[in-house]
């Protein structure tokens, strides 16, 4: 299965070892280009390469378009900023993609209980692996 790995560009170490899991298990996983310039960065130095890669590398369409002709996302929805498996605005709307495209959605962890984005997550069905990739 094709499946895009997604989530807070924090987790990119993770990312990248959740990445190899996959094909070890048989999928081609993939995840934004732009992640190159966040290895080995502190927590600072990722958040000021997001936004500039937001605003003048077009971040959100660079990873719409690698989207296309995947079967599946993988949300790595880890602890962030003291919430529970934290899902942010960016990968909310890389969720909305993957719905929209017909695409599986998969979270590594259950849903946050986040306010602005339970209910949108819980509406486009996904399946919650608690942590098992081989539920995929």
């Amino acid at each position: 299965m094709k499946i895009g790995i997604i989530g807070s560009m924090q987790f990119t170490d993770k990312m990248l070892e959740v990445k190899k899991e996959l094909e070890f298990l048989g999928h081609e996983a993939f995840l934004t280009k732009l992640h190159e310039a966040m290895i080995g960065k502190n927590e600072r130095e990722i958040e000021e390469i997001k936004i500039y890669q937001k605003n003048e590398k077009d971040a959100i369409r660079e990873f719409w378009r690698e989207m296309q002709g995947a079967e599946a996302v993988l949300v790595l929805n880890y602890d962030k900023n003291n919430i529970k498996h934290y899902i942010g605005g960016n990968t909310l709307m890389e969720i909305g993609f993957a719905h929209v495209l017909g695409q599986k959605i998969f979270l590594i962890n259950p849903i946050p209980d986040m306010p602005y984005c339970k209910t949108e997550i819980e509406a486009v069905k996904p399946v919650i692996l608690n942590g098992d990739l081989n539920k995929i």
